[in-house]
């Protein structure tokens, strides 16, 4: 490691000024600190969140659940409350990376990561979530602008996400062996305002898939889903899959989480 200052602010204001003035926001670590391992990112200066109180914890709030930004996914897993409500989203949370990851990796840090093969990207689009910030209400869709992009500004803090219970809901994950990121995950819901379909890893960020949406709304039927053409030409091709391989993943993980729901 190389020099930097370390922060533990007690107040989301606190570190808001200090993220503000170019100090990097530490979560859970999962993300941010390997890559200052690999010097992929040399921040001078650390903001850890993990002191301030209030950013952690799930409540249901009518028809919604609230989860604290600061929640690890290990205690999203473990919730007995959203896992009778939302099982789907706590499934996600049940197979994140390994014991360790789980035990230190938060759902805001995640978020506001947005890494293209990661998990709960594709839980707040399909489930039409709302990412809380210290500042606003931000809406799934408008949130995920592209790779590492999200719509927060600087220093602006997600202090929280309100998920809406679906109908119900699935999480089907095709993992990379070696990272247990999503080669190709497909969250798919039936919400009060119709069928979502949120895929992670097949492309530089999380997206939803009109055609799979429109023909699953028609239709809630595995056939319905395989006769949607997934096209291949803004997938990501790698050492790990190609693009069309990633296409076809897409297809087959929704026609089979369509069965599963049907079940």
């Amino acid at each position: 490691m190389y020099a930097f200052t370390f922060e533990a602010p007690s107040t989301v204001a606190a570190a808001a000024a200090l993220a503000q003035a170019g100090g990097k926001l530490l979560a859970g670590g999962q993300s941010l600190l390997p890559s200052m391992k690999l010097r992929l990112s040399a921040p001078e200066q650390v903001v850890d969140l993990n002191q301030i109180q209030g950013l952690s914890g799930i409540r249901r709030e009518g028809n919604s659940f609230v989860i604290g930004a600061m929640t690890r996914h290990m205690d999203v897993a473990a919730h007995a409350e959203l896992q009778a409500a939302i099982p789907a989203l706590a499934d996600l949370a049940a197979h994140i990376g390994d014991r360790q990851v789980r035990a230190r990796g938060t759902l805001g840090g995640s978020v506001a990561n947005n890494d293209p093969a990661a998990c709960y990207p594709s839980a707040l689009l399909a489930l039409g979530a709302t990412v809380i910030t210290d500042r606003r209400e931000i809406v799934a869709d408008d949130f995920f602008l592209g790779m590492y992009t999200t719509a927060l500004e600087d220093g602006e803090i997600i202090t929280a996400v309100r998920f809406p219970i679906p109908r119900r809901a699935i999480y089907l994950k095709f993992k990379q062996a070696a990272s247990r990121f999503s080669l190709v995950g497909v969250f798919l819901a039936q919400t009060e305002g119709g069928v979502r379909v949120a895929i992670t890893g097949a492309a530089s960020a999380v997206f939803r898939h009109a055609g799979l949406e429109a023909a699953l709304n028609q239709s809630f039927t595995p056939a319905a889903a395989a006769a949607v053409k997934i096209d291949a030409d803004e997938l990501n091709s790698d050492i790990h899959a190609s693009a069309a391989y990633r296409a076809n993943l897409i297809s087959v993980q929704t026609q089979r989480a369509v069965a599963q729901l049907l079940a």
